[in-house]
């Protein structure tokens, strides 16, 4: 299980998140919502281990993730950013081999088990035809779901287990679907629901698209100013009255008659 337990963090003088409380279970499926602002990206970073609380814990299968070394929690735990930049041009599948530092000693290079592994989850991903192209030359999309292949690389043992090969294994997820075209939203839909149904992977994903959020996730946290108004099942949580609250904004919440997904009309601004 990940949890935060009145967790704080503010920039310098300024409060970003007040005594947040989330506990998202192993195998869970949950999203973060809330308008531009409401600490969704601050959150994430701070259950990934990349900021540490003000106030509060972060754990993970109750072992605080402050005190955690970087290659373990590494191995339990993957972050797929909005944006990624970086300093020199590698190819894509030099992206998705970093994603088994992790796995390697010192000075130790890749070997074909992780060749083998980074090309898996090329396929995975959709991506395995760009293995040899340029990074740079990629549409955001591409990128997106070439971070997200490395991301899965990560958590890949090789021949002999990982001693810690029975826990938990998280993926975080900001914006995943903010440079994707409706096709690829769809597969990306479907790729973080199978990983998480026919392979136990925890995921989280934050993300500002509600109808993504509803079709996807189990579970919902909403956030606004910093603090959680609301957290549960879906269909409990997303109604006109939170997404009021959340957004200002009136809005119908009714299934689609052919998908049977719960969906969300915006209506006005309230």
């Amino acid at each position: 299980m990940l949890r935060a337990d009145a967790v704080s963090f503010g920039y310098g003088s300024h409060p970003v998140l007040r005594g947040i409380d989330v506990a998202v279970s192993a195998g869970g499926l949950v999203g973060v919502l809330g308008p531009n602002g409401s600490g969704k990206t601050t959150l994430l970073k701070l259950l990934a281990g990349l900021l540490t609380p003000a106030g509060g814990r972060v754990t993970l299968d109750g072992l605080d993730t402050a005190q955690l070394d970087r290659v373990t929690l590494a191995r339990r735990l993957a972050v797929v950013p909005q944006e990624t930049e970086l300093a020199f041009d590698y190819t894509v599948l030099e992206i998705v081999l970093m994603g088994r530092y992790p796995h390697l000693q010192a000075f130790e290079l890749e070997g074909p088990d992780d060749l083998d592994i980074a090309r898996r989850m090329l396929a995975a991903t959709g991506t395995a035809d760009l293995e040899q192209r340029s990074f740079r030359t990629l549409s955001g999309g591409e990128k997106q779901r070439v971070i997200l292949a490395s991301a899965l690389a990560q958590f890949e043992s090789r021949t002999t287990p990982d001693d810690d090969s029975g826990a938990s294994r998280v993926l975080l997820l900001d914006e995943p679907t903010s440079s994707l075209d409706l096709a690829f939203q769809l597969e990306t839909s479907a790729l973080l629901d199978r990983l998480n149904r026919d392979h136990g992977m925890t995921v989280v994903v934050c993300t500002h698209d509600l109808n993504f959020a509803a079709g996807l996730c189990r579970e919902l946290v909403l956030l606004r100013d910093g603090r959680i108004l609301a957290a549960g099942p879906t269909e409990a949580v997303l109604t006109p009255d939170t997404i009021a609250a959340v957004y200002d904004v009136a809005a119908d919440v009714h299934r689609h008659a052919v998908s049977r997904q719960l969906t969300v009309v915006p209506l006005a601004r309230r």
